[in-house]
C-alpha cells in the first residue's frame, strides 16, 4: 500500500480548478482561517476520510480519456494540500507516471523547502492571494502573507506556470490602492498565465452555522457586476487581463 492522506471530498468532472476537465482531490486540513471560507468543514486536519495514493490513482486514471480530450488533468485542492506534503508529492508523482497533467490549488502558506520537491511533479499552480496588504491579510486569514508572496517569487524563479486567484470581497479586498499594489506585484513575476477574480458570495455561510459557528462576514453583500468591473479596470490599467469565475 502507498502513502495515505486525509481527503475531504472528490470531484470527477471539475471545470473551474485548472484547464479542461479535471479530477479534483479536496484534501482535509487548512492553515488559514479565512473569514469567507466556503469549506469551513475542511479546516480540521483530522477530519475527512483516509485514502491510499494507489487507491486514488486507480480512480483517477479511469477519467484519463476525458482529461486528454479536454487538455485537463488532476487538481489537488483543499483545505490546503501542502499540509500533507508526502501524500501530495506521491499523488502527483504517480499522476505524472500516468501522463496526467497536475495542478495544485494552494494559499501558498508553506515553506519553500517543503514544497520545492513537490514542484518537480507539478505542471501548474493555482495560487490564492487573499490580500496584498500584510496586516489586512492577517485580519482576513489569521496569518501574514509573507509565505504566500515568497512562494509566488519562487514559482516565478523556477518558471512554474501559475494562475493567480483573487477573491473580491466588498469592503474587504476591493480597496483600489490594494488592488493596484497587487497588480504591481503580479507584474514583477514572469510565470503568470492567468489572473482570476472570484466574486465573493455568502453561500458558505450555512456551513459555518451548520457547524455551530457564527459567520464572520455576516452583513457583507455579495460582489456584484459593478464591483467586478471596477476591479477589472484597475487590473487592465496595469496590462493584466483577468478572467472572472
Amino acid at each position: 500500500m502507498g502513502i495515505k492522506g486525509r481527503v475531504h471530498s472528490l470531484e470527477t468532472f471539475g471545470t473551474v480548478d485548472g484547464p479542461g476537465i479535471r479530477f479534483i482531490v479536496f484534501t482535509q486540513g487548512c492553515p488559514l482561517r479565512c473569514k469567507y471560507c466556503h469549506n469551513r468543514d475542511t479546516w480540521d486536519s483530522k477530519g475527512g476520510k483516509e485514502y491510499d495514493v494507489d487507491e486514488l490513482i486507480h480512480e483517477i486514471v479511469k477519467y484519463k480519456p476525458f482529461m486528454i480530450s479536454s487538455s485537463g488533468g488532476l487538481t489537488v485542492s483543499g483545505g490546503d494540500p501542502t499540509l500533507q506534503p508526502e501524500f501530495l508529492k506521491s499523488l502527483l508523482m504517480k499522476a505524472k507516471d500516468s501522463d496526467i497533467h497536475t495542478a495544485i490549488d494552494t494559499s501558498g502558506f508553506v515553506d519553500i523547502d517543503v514544497i520545492d520537491p513537490i514542484l518537480d511533479y507539478t505542471d501548474l499552480i493555482l495560487l490564492d492571494i487573499k490580500h496584498i496588504n500584510r496586516d489586512a491579510f492577517k485580519d482576513l486569514t489569521g496569518v501574514y502573507n509573507d509565505k504566500t508572496l515568497n512562494l509566488a517569487k519562487h514559482l516565478s524563479d523556477k518558471k512554474i506556470p501559475t494562475w493567480i486567484r483573487y477573491v473580491l470581497v466588498p469592503g474587504v479586498t476591493d480597496n483600489e490602492d490594494d488592488i493596484r499594489n497587487l497588480c504591481k506585484f503580479i507584474n514583477t513575476l514572469d510565470n503568470i498565465e492567468k489572473v482570476e477574480i472570484l466574486p465573493y458570495h455568502s453561500m458558505g455561510r450555512f456551513k459555518w452555522e451548520e457547524l455551530g459557528y457564527e459567520y464572520p462576514l455576516k452583513g457583507i453583500e455579495d460582489a456584484n457586476d459593478e464591483d467586478v468591473l471596477k476591479a477589472s479596470k484597475i487590473f487592465k490599467d496595469y496590462g493584466i487581463d483577468i478572467a472572472i469565475k
